[in-house]
């Protein structure tokens, strides 16, 4: 286990605890039935598993393949490929992948800019492209010869012309900077809550609020491509309902389920890597205690480093103490 700072909240594995969770995860290896696969992480190359899965069970799908750059993603290596080999390797999952899809479904691909375009001739022979989704990596790292490349892009598709968007559940909450009234001294549009002021807007297609997970959210994993909650939130509550089936077949260390099972949604993921899938299982289990969502609260969604705001709110995942124990090996008791 690596050496962590006393006040590193990531999120790690002991030996005896990944044993344990190791026999919470499933393999198929024939047909199954939904019942069987609900709410589980299947550790398993994704080739292996799609001809067993049902057929047309998930109304919405978040897929965050691994991008076309050299990657080692513990120990198992993604090694870059030219545009056309990667967007034929794109088609092969894609095309297999259909037939678990219901004929209302909603899906989301990620991917870097350049990822993006390869990816972008495939989701058009297969779905019906709404949009492109491009939000701020804040932590993107600088080059000297380019531009810092610090966004990513989502693609929004769907299988048809029927499909469900709920605007109303991924509204953000922002601080009014210029409180316009009316000649009768009423806010106009937006809302006077005393000390504090804000508006709540539709979203757009840019997203700036998004805070990447590090050391000290206890959201944090050592996966190096982790997805912050917050971003998996939106795309789940605007395109499924309570109780949906979110399926996630690059499943990584989890964020899909976790954030589905939080938002009460059904879900299923694939993972190939044992460790992933271990700490997959592990955020789903603190799920049970701590359902919070950073920068998510009481409906809806606040820009960065507003959370101040919520001192006195309930469930701030960020402000209340928290006595879990993170690495049980060191029995750290963070607050």
């Amino acid at each position: 286990m690596k050496s962590r700072a006393p006040r590193n909240r990531t999120l790690c594995l002991s030996g005896s605890e990944q044993q344990a969770l190791l026999k919470q995860i499933i393999h198929l290896d024939q047909k199954t039935e939904l019942e069987e696969i609900i709410n589980r992480t299947i550790c398993q190359d994704l080739f292996e598993v799609i001809p067993h899965l049902p057929n047309n069970f998930v109304d919405l799908m978040i897929v965050d393949p691994p991008y076309n750059l050299q990657k080692n993603f513990n120990g198992k290596k993604f090694n870059h490929l030219d545009d056309d080999d990667y967007t034929a390797w794109v088609d092969t999952w894609i095309s297999e992948l259909k037939g678990v899809l219901k004929q209302d479904a909603s899906l989301y691909f990620c991917a870097d800019w350049a990822t993006s375009v390869a990816m972008y001739p495939v989701l058009k022979k297969h779905f019906k492209i709404r949009n492109r989704i491009t939000w701020e990596r804040e932590k993107g790292r600088g080059a000297k010869s380019n531009w810092k490349n610090s966004c990513e892009d989502i693609w929004f598709c769907t299988v048809s012309d029927d499909y469900y968007f709920n605007v109303e559940a991924v509204k953000l909450k922002r601080r009014v900077i210029a409180p316009y009234r009316t000649e009768e001294g009423k806010p106009k549009d937006w809302e006077d809550k005393g000390s504090e002021k804000f508006r709540l807007t539709n979203p757009s297609n840019i997203w700036t609020d998004i805070t990447i997970p590090f050391w000290s959210m206890p959201e944090n994993t050592d996966h190096p491509t982790q997805k912050p909650e917050k971003l998996i939130a939106k795309l789940i509550l605007a395109s499924s309902k309570s109780n949906d089936m979110v399926f996630d077949p690059f499943l990584g260390s989890g964020t899909t389920s976790v954030v589905a099972k939080k938002l009460g949604r059904q879900f299923l993921g694939i993972e190939f890597q044992p460790e992933y899938c271990c700490l997959a299982e592990k955020r789903l289990d603190l799920a049970d205690f701590n359902p919070d969502i950073q920068g998510y609260s009481d409906g809806v969604f606040w820009e960065r480093n507003t959370l101040s705001e919520q001192q006195n709110k309930k469930g701030s995942q960020l402000l209340k103490p928290s006595n879990e124990i993170i690495c049980p090996e060191k029995q750290m008791t963070l607050l």
